[in-house]
């Protein structure tokens, strides 16, 4: 059998790729990798002008949209996808997240719901426009999970622990039900990986947040902090002909973290 080239492979050319939280870190570096692949890009956040720094970093003959949206609103998803009737994306990538820091006690109803709905309830309405509107074609969806889903390490982050945990548990589901139907669904689980956003989450928490980031470079087993690139370059994998039978999968871009 006559195996086809790499390059072929790993292009995304004639693909549209929708990816959310793309005005910076994690988002930002994939649409950076996509483009390079080929792929026009639909790119979402509710920072405008972060994503027009992201547009002014991509490659020059890119062909990408500006979406500014706030993935609370259920009403601002239905109306991008409404926008999309017609092109709609072949890859769906789900990077929007928040991660704040909050004594489990001190949690009341809003900070809750504020982190559900961006790290899991907005994940789910986007899967589901995605699968409903691209029914009979399939697609591929990316989702971004946490280790803290996995292996919770930082203090005051159970409401983002258990954002994270629907996350991959929706991931799984959606690769059971819709696999037949030409979909692949799989969540990448980065931990360690230095963005503005962990950032600002350290910054927030004072000593505490430099404390834990001190004791998670001791336990990764390479010695180091990720960069947002790693994740892309990952995600591109998965987005591509490269993974054609990689479905329903977790996959650690994590320093080598759960395994330590």
């Amino acid at each position: 059998m006559e195996l086809p080239p790499l390059a072929e492979l790993v292009s995304l050319k004639g693909k549209r790729s929708l990816i959310t939280g793309a005005a910076a870190g994690i988002g930002k570096a994939i649409a950076y990798r996509f483009a390079e692949a080929g792929s026009t890009l639909d790119l979402v956040d509710i920072n405008l002008e972060g994503l027009q720094r992201t547009r002014a970093e991509l490659p020059p003959d890119t062909k990408v949209n500006l979406h500014q949206l706030d993935l609370c609103q259920r009403e601002s998803i239905e109306a991008l996808w409404d926008t999309l009737s017609g092109k709609e994306p072949d890859i769906l990538v789900n990077n929007a997240g928040i991660y704040p820091f909050q004594n489990f006690l001190e949690v009341d109803d809003a900070f809750l719901q504020r982190i559900m709905d961006i790290n899991l309830n907005c994940v789910f309405r986007m899967c589901q426009q995605m699968i409903r509107r691209r029914k009979g074609r399939g697609g591929v969806i990316i989702n971004i999970g946490s280790i803290e889903a996995i292996l919770p390490f930082a203090p005051d982050m159970v409401p983002y622990s258990v954002s994270k945990a629907g996350v991959i548990a929706l991931t799984r589901s959606l690769a059971k039900e819709y696999g037949k139907d030409g979909f692949r669904v799989n969540v990448l689980v980065p931990g360690g990986i230095a963005t503005e956003g962990t950032r600002d989450a350290a910054r927030d928490a004072a000593g505490a947040g430099l404390r834990t980031g001190r004791d998670l470079l001791r336990r990764l087993p390479m010695g180091r902090g990720g960069q947002p690139d790693e994740v892309a370059r990952m995600a591109l994998v998965l987005a591509s002909d490269l993974a054609t039978y990689v479905h329903g999968a977790s996959i650690p871009v994590d320093g080598g973290f759960l395994s330590a």
